[in-house]
């Protein structure tokens, strides 16, 4: 049976922006997770990237707002924390489409960002706070902010989190919100126990939802490998890659150094914009770059891993990991920024024969064998290694035991 927003007992100041934006029907994340938390559970929630997530834990917390309306003005009574800049001000723009229906006012906290102005938003009176946690900390251990009227902590990628280094400042941040009524946690994966001790410090018996996109929804990403024999081979399967696809297009490199370097060559080839993006850009150049990227209809953002989260950009046609991550998880949220809204997408790998094993962990994470393709005048030369490690050491004790 079909389900509207009105089923979920949501307000219509809520319901008529979302319908605004487009929004006919709660995803599926949606429908499970809005009742749950609306009757006052802690929710444990892993979900897909690009699967209607944010908005699964916003909109109860907003309706929480609407019926336990506060006295008089003050600070945060929702307190979000992500791990990055990028989703913190992806968060803060869906909040903001309802401000005007509700008058609940939300403010981001991160780092990058001028101290002297966060201040400043902070004095004023607010409903939500979304934060990084390092920045968070900062203020209140200098005692320029607390956290005694939060009544809802929404943690969201605590895998990244965790990830990051993130867990011990996290916590003490929850500590401070000692008031707290209710907490939801929500990962792209619940595979790790570290997330599911995480989630026992910072949980009370929660109802744990696991959302599994349908069959249909995981085949609008279509995954292919080129094998690639060196460095040179693998520039130009990804100058010929690029080519085949219009639109924008990402690609993913493992350290800031190798970013201007790739963006640097690329542009020296392509005749459309390439930007690039970093982690230890301030928070007002990367957002400038993301709004140039954004505003060109065909054009290229070489990025590290800081973009894999918390972008939301339509109309990404590919996306390339020119580097395999270490982290199986960072694959599929780097192949998550293609595919937005419905809309299908291509990821491509360009694998050298020492990420072999990165590949066969991806595989194993993923439970798929990612298709390999080949361009018949780049056809690689070379015999390419097992992808799993087993294999690989039975290989090596086969030929050792030949050689005696």
């Amino acid at each position: 049976m079909a389900i509207d927003w009105q089923d979920l007992e949501l307000d219509d100041a809520l319901i008529h922006p979302l319908l605004e934006l487009g929004l006919k029907k709660p995803a599926k994340v949606q429908q499970q997770t809005i009742p749950v938390a609306l009757d006052g559970l802690d929710v444990l929630l892993s979900s897909p990237t690009g699967s209607g997530k944010t908005l699964a834990f916003l909109l109860p917390a907003l309706q929480h707002l609407l019926d336990y309306p506060r006295q008089s003005p003050g600070p945060a009574r929702i307190l979000v924390l992500t791990p990055t800049r990028e989703l913190a001000e992806q968060i803060h723009q869906q909040a903001k489409a309802f401000e005007a229906s509700t008058g609940m006012r939300s403010i981001v906290v991160t780092g990058g960002i001028n101290y002297g102005s966060q201040l400043s938003q902070l004095e004023k009176s607010h409903e939500l706070l979304i934060a990084t946690p390092g920045r968070l900390l900062d203020l209140l251990q200098a005692e320029q902010y607390e956290l005694e009227s939060v009544e809802w902590l929404i943690i969201d990628e605590a895998d990244r989190m965790l990830d990051m280094g993130f867990t011990k400042s996290v916590e003490e941040i929850a500590r401070r919100a000692r008031h707290r009524q209710q907490n939801i946690l929500s990962s792209a994966t619940l595979a790790s126990g570290g997330v599911e001790i995480f989630a026992k410090r910072l949980l009370n018996e929660p109802e744990r939802i696991e959302v599994q996109p349908p069959k249909r929804e995981r085949g609008k990403i279509l995954q292919y490998v080129y094998l690639a024999d060196t460095a040179e081979h693998k520039q130009q399967l990804l100058l010929r890659t690029l080519s085949e696809y219009e639109g924008r297009q990402i690609v993913f490199v493992k350290t800031r150094e190798k970013v201007a370097q790739l963006a640097g060559l690329l542009q020296a080839q392509l005749t459309y914009p390439v930007l690039h993006l970093r982690g230890d850009l301030p928070q007002a150049e990367r957002q400038r770059i993301i709004e140039q990227f954004k505003q060109h209809p065909k054009a290229l953002l070489v990025a590290t891993d800081v973009a894999s989260r918390g972008l939301d950009i339509e109309d990404v046609s590919v996306v390339v990991n020119f580097d395999l991550p270490k982290q199986a998880d960072t694959y599929v949220h780097r192949i998550g920024r293609t595919a937005r809204a419905g809309a299908k997408g291509v990821a491509v790998s360009l694998v050298e024969a020492h990420d072999a094993l990165l590949l066969g962990r991806i595989e194993r994470y993923t439970e798929q064998k990612l298709e390999r393709r080949v361009f018949d005048d780049l056809r690689p030369k070379y015999k390419f290694p097992a992808t799993d490690k087993k294999r690989s050491k039975k290989k090596k004790a086969a030929k050792k035991n030949k050689k005696r």
